[in-house]
């Protein structure tokens, strides 16, 4: 039986994609080996890279002047990518800190260029998300990096800023679960281990006049360029998250593409918030309720006492990883694509029926 996984990260996967990787694992492609067993210049494994590159850009919507790059090191390998390539030693860039993880990318990127928080959600707990004229924009900047969801406080980014400064955004948590107004953006990145593939890669989406003005006096593996140029194939390339990642976006093609997993998230969303809505003050999101993730529903409920309990019960229930992040406590549920809205319905059910048991504790 598979469990209901509400974690954070690594996501859950299809099923059917599960199987049918399985049923390739020892013998890809009648060559009499795994694909990870496979030589990543083979002409096996080159046409499952150039299937992921070209549905990683079809389900994305991507326009023809951006680039497709499968780099090693999730998002936090990024934060501080973004800041080397984009940023020149006279220009700096704005950052968004929407939360633990726009913390974190302003933090990574103070070694490697002039960076500055644009607006800073502290005072609020990082429980809302800022207007475009709160953001406090240099005229000089560069970018304004944002982040579109923050996983750990359980809120989106409803409307990108345009604020006619090129956006750099890291959609880790909601990656491809929503269309992008690419016109805004220089640069999309995200780990695939939230909505897409096992962990241990991001996806980026770069401009290409953005690398055209990018700087070249880096490393090989740390410069864009030498991504873009090598179509992500300059070194041996993390092969098992590209061959799955390509099976779910092909998935996730045959589902309707973007527009449909952005209406299918928030469905599936609302059917917990509406639970935590009607509780009576069992349950409570201290999120504004107009920028509630859509990916990550955070709750708290009366005491901590009544937490570690539910998180017992639901656990024994095969409903996996609702204990809040470390840092915030709390429950929360992570509602990926791949997550099954049958899981949601046992997750609201038995949300009911724990407030009814308890309510008078």
């Amino acid at each position: 039986m598979r469990a209901h996984n509400f974690g954070a990260g690594p996501c859950t996967l299809p099923l059917d994609v599960l199987e049918e990787v399985r049923s390739e694992f020892v013998d890809f492609a009648g060559t009499g080996m795994s694909l990870i067993e496979l030589s990543h210049r083979s002409a096996e494994y080159e046409a499952v890279h150039e299937e992921a590159l070209a549905l990683a850009r079809e389900v994305a919507q991507l326009p023809d002047d951006f680039e497709v790059l499968f780099i090693q090191g999730g998002a936090t390998l990024q934060f501080a990518m973004v800041a080397l390539n984009l940023l020149h030693p006279e220009e700096e860039a704005g950052y968004v800190v929407s939360g633990s993880w726009g913390a974190r990318a302003l933090e990574d990127a103070s070694p490697h260029g002039r960076v500055y928080s644009a607006w800073d959600g502290k005072e609020s707990q990082y429980t809302t998300m800022p207007t475009a004229g709160e953001i406090a924009l240099k005229s000089n900047s560069r970018y304004l990096h944002v982040t579109s969801n923050e996983t750990i406080g359980g809120i989106r980014m409803v409307e990108f800023p345009d604020l006619g400064v090129p956006l750099v955004g890291d959609m880790s948590s909601d990656f491809l679960s929503r269309p992008i107004d690419w016109r805004l953006f220089d640069l999309v990145y995200g780990g695939v281990q939230k909505n897409l593939a096992p962990a241990g890669m991001a996806v980026v989406y770069v401009r290409k006049a953005a690398l055209e003005n990018a700087r070249t006096d880096l490393g090989s593996f740390l410069r864009y360029h030498w991504h873009a140029e090598t179509k992500s194939l300059g070194h041996t390339p993390p092969m098992f998250p590209i061959y799955l990642m390509g099976k779910v976006l092909r998935l996730m093609q045959a589902r309707g593409g973007v527009e449909a997993l952005a209406e299918e998230s928030a469905a599936k969303a609302a059917v917990i918030y509406n639970v935590i809505d009607v509780s009576d003050g069992f349950y409570r999101s201290p999120v504004e309720p107009s920028v509630r993730s859509h990916m990550n529903v955070v709750f708290r409920l009366l005491d901590e006492a009544l937490e570690e309990q539910f998180v017992k019960e639901a656990t024994a229930a095969d409903m996996i990883g609702l204990k809040g992040h470390r840092s915030v406590g709390g429950c929360r549920a992570s509602v990926y694509a791949a997550l099954a809205f049958e899981s949601v319905e046992v997750l609201a059910a038995f949300m009911v029926d724990f407030a009814g048991r308890n309510r008078s504790s």
